[in-house]
């Protein structure tokens, strides 16, 4: 139980792009080994503070990483009575009293990357600013990427991530986590299209979206396959144009709100199915 608090045990966490849960003592009445606030993160094989330690502490580690396993997880209460009459899975607790603990799972969030922050990825970059995942935004000119003019995006919740790479932007999809989804929006067609290929060859992607006309598309396809040498199967992993249908608005403001809802959309496509609810377990 690493000397760490909640709150950078969460980060750590996110940083891996690992699945945790935050356990909270959220109720207590009579005596009890901690007070109503306490917290312990868990993860995988690591868990940082403590909610008392004993028999409460490892049937709620237990449950964390039950938790941490299924997919869509929810938020649950665990009731646990302290007393000499219960013999709880991990030993008897009998400080008197009655403890509740909140479990609130800690997915791994989305991750996308922007490539091209003009006028659209800005907007686009606006848009998904706001919601809980990790933004990762490229563009090899750094003039697209100063602390002016990125501070529309001072007040995000999503964590971003600025890539200046003024040769090879394609190197940061590398870089990117397993499942990331790719939006391809740059001033260059060249650097659109090379792209492309680098992101057909990358291992573990999302979703992968061009930006631009049929006609960009045909001579992209043409090139994809004659000179990168991909089958038809690969190159159709390529969504373009990208957006929802119908919204046919040229304005960046307008594109953007398109492309984030079809990258919304995407992510329900994605969502497992929820499990059956559970609400409070008594221990």
């Amino acid at each position: 139980m690493p000397d760490m608090s909640w709150v950078a045990a969460v980060a750590r966490l996110r940083a891996r792009r690992e699945p945790g849960v935050l356990v909270t003592v959220a109720t207590v009445r009579g005596h009890a080994p901690r007070r109503a606030g306490a917290k312990l993160v868990v993860g995988r094989t690591e868990t940082w503070g403590s909610i008392g330690g004993g028999n409460i502490e490892a049937v709620a580690i237990d449950r964390a990483r039950e938790l941490s396993g299924t997919p869509d997880p929810e938020p649950e209460l665990m009731d646990f009575a302290l007393n000499d009459k219960v013999t709880g899975r991990h030993g008897v607790q009998c400080c008197g009293g009655a403890v509740t603990v909140l479990l609130e799972p800690l997915p791994v969030v989305q991750a996308v990357a922007v490539f091209g922050v003009g006028h659209v990825g800005l907007e686009l970059a606006r848009i998904l600013a706001r919601h809980n995942l990790d933004l990762h935004l490229t563009d090899s000119r750094p003039d697209m990427l100063t602390d002016e003019r990125l501070g529309v995006l001072a007040d995000a919740v999503a964590q971003i991530h600025v890539h200046h790479t003024p040769l090879l932007p394609e190197e940061v999809l590398a870089e990117l986590p397993p499942g990331a989804h790719v939006l391809i929006m740059t001033h260059d067609h060249a650097e659109d299209a090379a792209l492309c290929d680098a992101a057909l060859r990358t291992a573990g992607l999302g979703s992968i979206g061009l930006i631009g006309s049929s006609a960009k598309w045909a001579r992209f396809r043409q090139r994809l396959a004659t000179e990168g040498g991909h089958d038809d199967e690969a190159i159709d992993r390529i969504k373009t144009p990208i957006g929802v249908a119908g919204i046919a608005g040229k304005e960046p403001a307008t594109i953007a709100v398109s492309v984030a809802a079809d990258l919304l959309r995407t992510f329900e496509q994605d969502r497992p199915a929820p499990p059956p609810r559970r609400t409070a377990v008594r221990i």
